[in-house]
């Protein structure tokens, strides 16, 4: 379907990679995958055609329809969000304005015998067969069902699109490729602005309709649900596993080693030519010998082992300073803007040591009650933190409070004490701050390096509450495992808001779900709360099917 062959991208005399061949078949769901800065997001571009590489060709029949999902864009304002959906059709409007034309055009002919007179009858007859045998004639439904799919209320959708923020506006983007029904999706963290129940939506969704995909993921729960191949960006090449990425981890790591075990023969085959070398050098009787080997050193082609796997970093949180047994208790809470109740009447009790999570739509108050429980916003009710309290916040916003004139190094430095002093650069490097990067000045950094930085900042700080807002957004699928890791670890109290199916496995024992106005307690972790969702939601639908009308 796509064929991509000897692909090379340069920047500055530099190679991101070289020489990339690969193909992408029909019904394919492929997880391009690689630490950050490896070249994914590049290569989707050029297979977007929205970017040219320094040589090689991309090529696929004149026919296939290929849809881009860029990290980032805008939706116009200006219209309404059915309206701005409906542009996913704008193909059809131009085709029946077309037919209208022409046909107007015919009504006002008169020279019937003409040959242009035929040549229009035969445009409008072939024009008007093509439209009429397209099947999202009766669009509005799909419309409405993709949009609710993606988390809009029906409410919403005659709403401008100017009153949605950044990642509501990503979604109405979504939705029209969605409806486009495009040959190939290239999707660049699609996840990112949808909550739990919209990304199981976008699962099925994809699966059903057999799409090909070419997805950028972080959410090693979406990409091992959708993907049936794996296709890693390393240290300019890729490697191309026909599994999807649970099991590509696997073959990775054997991989590695035998690279490790091949790189470590040729380093000692190396130094043992070396020796014989210095040994022999001045000997007549070894000359030729000397210049052999001497000569099978200059035509030697070096191995390399792929990336260093940093999985073996291990990061302890400071012990936490001992707080009450209930740091948090919530009774009969209310929050409301004006006219708009976000919750009411919520109870929440919070034990020493619990960790929860907050989920449900956004919009539905998870970090508006975090705003509460930091005192950041006032509220009805009554609101308690208990003796002791030592909060630790995360928030997206963490990262504007950051001393600019500081570089990296020097941020985490001032504040890490203890034993991870002597591993500030491997934590830096495990963040994606290694080497050079360590040295930046903070105010050169881009908005998601920032909150990494944040991020390592919080978790060398002594606390006993830690609350984390959606704390997984920038951060790559194994640098969330050292941060999950160093949670589970914690001592403390965790309250963690997140749609991060994986991450929340394991981590959390207690689910507050957010949702009509309600704050509703679960005693169970993530996927048995979600297991059980789906069939409250599956028996809702049957209701409303048997509902006499």
């Amino acid at each position: 379907m796509i064929s991509v062959d000897g692909l090379t991208v340069e920047f500055g005399g530099s190679a991101l990679f070289s020489d990339v061949s690969f193909v992408i078949n029909e019904g394919d769901r492929i997880a391009l995958m690689g630490k950050n800065g490896a070249g994914k997001s590049t290569l989707l571009k050029i297979l977007a055609g929205v970017r040219e590489a320094t040589r090689g060709k991309v090529s696929a029949p004149k026919e296939t329809v290929i849809a881009y999902l860029p990290q980032h864009l805008m939706t116009a304002d200006g219209r309404t969000v059915r309206e701005e959906a409906a542009q996913a059709f704008a193909r059809l409007h131009a085709m029946e304005a077309e037919i209208n034309a022409l046909n107007k055009a015919l009504e006002e002919r008169t020279d019937y015998e003409s040959d242009s007179y035929m040549e229009l009858i035969e445009r409008v007859a072939t024009l008007s067969e093509k439209f009429y045998s397209i099947e999202e004639l009766n669009y509005e439904a799909d419309i409405e069902k993709t949009l609710l799919g993606l988390g809009f209320q029906r409410t919403d959708l005659d709403r401008p699109t100017s009153e949605f923020s950044g990642g509501w506006r990503m979604r109405i983007e979504l939705a029209k490729l969605l409806l486009k029904k495009p040959d190939v999706l290239l999707l660049d963290e699609p996840t990112n602005h949808l909550d739990i129940e919209s990304i199981q939506w976008l699962e099925d969704f994809l699966i059903e309709r057999g799409q090909t995909v070419v997805v950028i993921s972080h959410d090693r729960a979406f990409v091992d649900h959708i993907t049936t191949r794996t296709i890693e960006v390393t240290m300019g090449r890729i490697y191309d596993y026909k599994v999807n990425y649970s099991q590509y981890l696997q073959l990775r790591k054997e991989r590695r080693e035998q690279q490790q075990k091949a790189f470590d023969e040729q380093q000692k085959m190396i130094a043992e030519t070396k020796a014989f070398i210095e040994r022999f050098k001045g000997t007549y009787s070894k000359t030729l010998q000397v210049q052999s080997r001497v000569k099978m050193l200059e035509k030697l082609t070096l191995l390399e082992v792929d990336e260093e796997d940093t999985s073996a970093l291990r990061l302890k949180f400071p012990p936490s300073p001992r707080s009450g047994s209930y740091p948090v208790i919530i009774e009969g809470v209310s929050k409301a803007y004006g006219e708009h109740t976000v919750f009411r009447n919520a109870n929440l009790t919070i034990e020493r040591g619990d960790k929860i999570a907050f989920v449900g739509k956004n919009g539905e108050g998870k970090s508006t009650l975090v705003k509460c429980i930091m005192g950041e916003i006032p509220y009805e009710g009554n609101l308690q933190l208990g003796h002791n309290v030592q909060i630790g916040y995360f928030a997206q916003n963490q990262a504007s409070l950051l001393d600019e004139n500081l570089t990296v190094f020097q941020t985490i430095d001032d504040v890490a004490k203890g034993d991870i002093r002597n591993k500030i650069k491997d934590l830096l490097g495990a963040f994606m701050f290694g080497g050079e990067n360590s040295m930046k000045k903070v105010k050169v950094l881009s908005g998601g390096e920032r909150t990494r930085l944040a991020m390592i900042k919080l978790l060398l700080e002594p606390v006993n509450l830690l609350i984390l807002d959606e704390p997984t957004n920038h951060l790559d699928l194994k640098t969330k495992d050292i941060l999950k890791q160093a949670l589970l670890d914690f001592d403390g109290t965790l309250i963690v808001v997140s749609h991060d199916r994986d991450f929340l496995d394991g981590l959390v024992s207690k689910v507050y779900e957010f949702g009509h106005q309600r704050v509703v307690e679960h005693l169970e972790g993530i996927y048995d709360f979600m297991r059980r969702k789906k069939l409250e939601n599956l028996r809702e639908i049957e209701r409303e099917l048997n509902a006499p009308s």
